[in-house]
């Protein structure tokens, strides 16, 4: 049996801004992420996009390999992750929300109370011209089983057409905003022609499972390095569900 692949899951590589007083456990900050992707490749580990893990998520290839994911198209994703990636010759996947590209996260900054600076057009093609995949997170961040078809449509396969408009590249990777999905909103993303999508369900993905409701760990603030390799390692977060 192929072993798990983990499927990190990233959102703001940067210091915690001193004014959040929420969700801080979404920021990762540079030097852990140094840190990180330094043990990764002393351990023998290849650091992949999505698209570059899908022969070993569908059972074709075997390996020591992890994919890499960030949420949503932050700004510091480019600046503070891509050197790090580059430098160990690694590759990830990016989830943008074309919608809001160069603006900030107007789907929670009421609840934090901090706007997050997201990637312009530039940069994103900035990102993809680094090497790195572009992926979809939908045009407007919503949760999507409150979304109409009409709705769905527009924000998924829209979302799809936004960006490989942008990178002149295909966009075959998906990532539910919220991780909010059911069988319509998977139906919906399969029809739309990405190839994989993953939620925020905790574990790591098994060779051969679903392909459109890939698990991944969950990677926070708080963890120090041998939590970060207990997490992605070890099975801790497939038992958790």
């Amino acid at each position: 049996m192929a072993a798990p692949v983990p499927i990190l899951m990233y959102h703001n590589i940067a210091p915690v801004p001193q004014e959040l007083a929420r969700w801080r456990s979404l920021y990762v900050h540079p030097r852990s992420f140094a840190r990180q992707m330094a043990l990764l490749k002393r351990l023998g580990y290849a650091g992949l996009s999505m698209s570059a893990a899908m022969p070993y998520l569908r059972g074709e290839r075997q390996g020591r390999v992890v994919a890499i994911t960030l949420d949503d198209g932050y700004a510091d994703n480019l600046t503070n992750a891509l050197p790090v990636l580059q430098r160990h010759g690694f590759s990830a996947t990016c989830y943008a929300v074309s919608g809001a590209l160069g603006r900030y996260n107007d789907w929670d900054d009421a609840k934090l109370g901090v706007r997050k600076p997201m990637m312009d057009a530039a940069q994103l093609r900035a990102w993809h011209a680094g090497g790195m995949e572009v992926g979809a997170h939908t045009r407007t961040h919503p949760r999507l089983r409150q979304c109409s078809d009409a709705q769905l449509r527009d924000e998924i396969t829209g979302n799809k057409h936004d960006l490989e408009d942008l990178t002149g590249a295909p966009v075959t990777q998906f990532c539910y905003p919220y991780g909010d999905h059911d069988d319509r909103v998977v139906a919906a993303t399969r029809e739309a022609g990405y190839a994989a999508a993953t939620t925020i369900r905790r574990g790591r993905a098994q060779a051969g499972g679903d392909l459109w409701r890939l698990p991944r760990v969950a990677v926070a603030r708080s963890h120090i390095l041998p939590q970060f390799a207990w997490r992605a390692f070890t099975g801790y977060e497939d038992r958790r569900g």
